[in-house]
């Protein structure tokens, strides 16, 4: 059993008694049994508990800045948020063209999330919740029925099959399961790229900081920094492309 931090102590010992029993019905379900936690005292694992700590900051933080909203003196949160929706804005634009603006939401709260998960295990006592399998996983779900809701949402069920099937009819069925094969891996690629850049950025630093204990550890974290922004922009720049490409007008 993995050493459980501080804060998913305070979540179990709060909700323990709701979740074990949601999970222990989920796990009748078919093919579910792996829901079932090992300890049902203890049901939330560390990287759950780490993705809680990063949307109750994002809510908190959100409340604050809608209170202290100024046009004539605004604060340096609030400068920073409006330089980074500029930015989320400008890219989404530029990546999707007309009617873009709909998407920036679900693109820049991504982008957020993710950059605060990467970020998160720099911070003593707590974990990097995305070098844990699961989350990238979740957040590359929550990408695939976003650009393929919109998919359906602008073309129709029909027209966005149809979308997928290619503009040939004589070979559409074959470039029908292509591209089903296709988005599916888009998914798992989000997955691997994610994952594994940040696994690699918690384990490097603890290798080498066993070997050469000063000055290393520091040039580490300096790298975890660059690759943490570096992901996040990656997991806002495809998600743009991707809804792109489901509601362009010519596959």
């Amino acid at each position: 059993m993995e050493h459980e931090l501080w804060f998913t102590a305070i979540l179990n010992k709060l909700f323990w008694h709701v979740v074990t029993p949601l999970l222990v019905a989920i796990s009748h379900l078919p093919h579910m049994a792996f829901v079932l936690p090992a300890n049902p005292l203890h049901p939330i694992p560390n990287y759950v508990a780490g993705e809680v700590l990063v949307l109750l900051v994002i809510v908190v933080g959100t409340i604050i800045l809608r209170r202290r909203l100024s046009v004539e003196n605004p604060g340096k949160f609030q400068m920073a948020m409006e330089i980074y929706f500029d930015f989320t804005r400008d890219l989404v634009d530029e990546v999707v063209g007309h009617g873009a603006r709909r998407y920036v939401t679900m693109v820049g709260t991504l982008g957020l999330f993710i950059l605060l998960c990467n970020l998160q295990g720099l911070i003593p006592t707590l974990i990097t919740p995305t070098a844990t399998v699961c989350v990238p996983f979740g957040c590359s779900v929550v990408v695939f029925l976003h650009y393929n809701f919109h998919g359906f949402r602008v073309k129709g069920i029909f027209g966005y099959l149809r979308h997928l099937g290619g503009p040939m009819v004589l070979i559409s069925p074959l470039f029908f399961i292509v591209e089903v094969f296709s988005n599916i891996l888009r998914m798992l690629s989000l997955t691997a790229r994610l994952w594994a850049n940040m696994l690699a950025g918690v384990a490097l630093p603890i290798v080498f900081a066993s070997l050469i204990p000063i000055g290393v550890p520091g040039l580490f974290m300096g790298l975890h920094v660059f690759e943490s922004f570096l992901q996040a922009y990656v997991f806002m720049i495809l998600p743009a492309l991707y809804v792109s490409l489901a509601i362009s007008e010519e596959h």
